[in-house]
């Protein structure tokens, strides 16, 4: 919005050409956020305690855990609304995926402030019941993949996989549910590994910056065309918005490192890891994001096979899950889990994008 009457002055002041470069407006997104964080972490922590919004914490989980009880939940929203004033400052908001993505971060953000305001309300871990939740979820994931299917883009059918030059299948109309579940699925894979001081926002910055780096490159025809992917038209605008989230999460990791001061809440891991999935599916990095997010999908992984052994044969594959939690309960420290975690996320990172150059 602000680039919009800005451009016109360019022919009065030249320097003001800066603007059009996406690393130029990618960088002070970043920066727009983590200062926006910084300035007002503090006092919306403080707004939280003395709204008493506390987290309830889990009574069957580690009893390291008991002294976060009460901890301002709900911080989330710094990113949101540190990402809305960024992308309003420094987007090309003439971008419909621009529009997409900023949409799909704020009502998968309703949906899961709607869940953490219930949690707070009745002072359990119990917010919206699994149906409400997974329903809203859906419909929304309905929403994003209709709307990329109608777009009457090129191939936007199709599936990449890694290693992989050209796509190896046209989805077709399948491509609707396998888009869907992917929405649904790296939402709530997100919202999962939210469990320890640091842990998904330490994350997130991994896969937002891998991220920036694909969406750069899916936006210019030069790079796109030398790297064997996909040319995505307008992608490049999505550069600054994942540098946005970048700076953003950087931000909330200050007041979130151990131990944290307020925690991300549904609010937060809800709407990002619904980012995380729109962002795929317009650069057509559906399968890829599944490498760059390996964590989230151990996370997610432990959960479904812990509750599929236990109604199967009653029995438990890991001593508490997520997996984060049966490290916990193994003897780690908190912080090493993190940390480790963190280090698993970078190599994920890494793998993904060295196939880049593998195709």
């Amino acid at each position: 919005m602000f680039l919009k009457f800005v451009y016109p002055l360019v022919k009065y002041f030249s320097p003001l050409n800066i603007l059009q470069y996406l690393t130029f407006r990618g960088a002070y997104a970043a920066l727009t956020t983590l200062v926006i964080c910084f300035m007002f972490g503090p006092r919306i922590i403080e707004s939280l305690r003395k709204l008493k919004v506390g987290q309830s914490v889990r009574g069957d989980g580690p009893e390291t855990h008991l002294i976060k009880n009460g901890t301002p939940t709900m911080g989330g929203v710094f990113i949101i609304i540190s990402m809305t004033v960024a992308v309003l400052l420094w987007e090309d908001m003439n971008n419909d995926k621009v529009w997409l993505t900023l949409g799909a971060l704020i009502c998968f953000g309703a949906v899961g402030f709607l869940d953490d305001y219930l949690k707070v309300r009745r002072h359990n871990s119990e917010g919206l019941p699994a149906w409400a939740k997974l329903t809203f979820q859906f419909l929304l994931a309905f929403t994003i993949v209709f709307i990329l299917y109608f777009s009457g883009e090129e191939g936007v059918t199709f599936l990449y996989l890694p290693f992989f030059k050209n796509p190896v299948v046209d989805m077709g109309r399948l491509w609707i549910p396998f888009a869907v579940l992917l929405v649904v699925g790296e939402s709530n894979a997100v919202n999962l590994s939210d469990g320890l001081d640091g842990l998904a926002a330490g994350l997130l910055i991994l896969v937002f910056i891998a991220l920036a780096i694909l969406t750069y490159l899916s936006g210019r025809v030069d790079y796109s065309s030398y790297l064997g992917i996909p040319y995505i038209k307008g992608a490049g605008e999505l550069t600054v918005f994942c540098l946005g989230v970048v700076g953003a999460c950087v931000g909330f990791l200050w007041f979130n490192a151990h131990p944290a001061e307020v925690f991300m809440g549904d609010v937060g891991s809800l709407s990002l890891g619904g980012v995380i999935a729109t962002i795929s599916l317009i650069i057509k990095k559906e399968v890829l994001i599944l490498i760059i997010g390996g964590v989230f999908v151990l996370e997610a992984a432990s959960v479904i096979l812990q509750v599929m052994m236990y109604k199967i044969r009653k029995k438990r594959v890991f001593k508490m899950a997520p997996l984060h939690h049966h490290f916990e309960l193994s003897g780690w420290a908190e912080t090493k889990v993190v940390i480790r975690f963190w280090i698993l996320g970078g190599l994920f990172v890494i793998i993904a994008l060295s196939t880049l150059k593998i195709q």
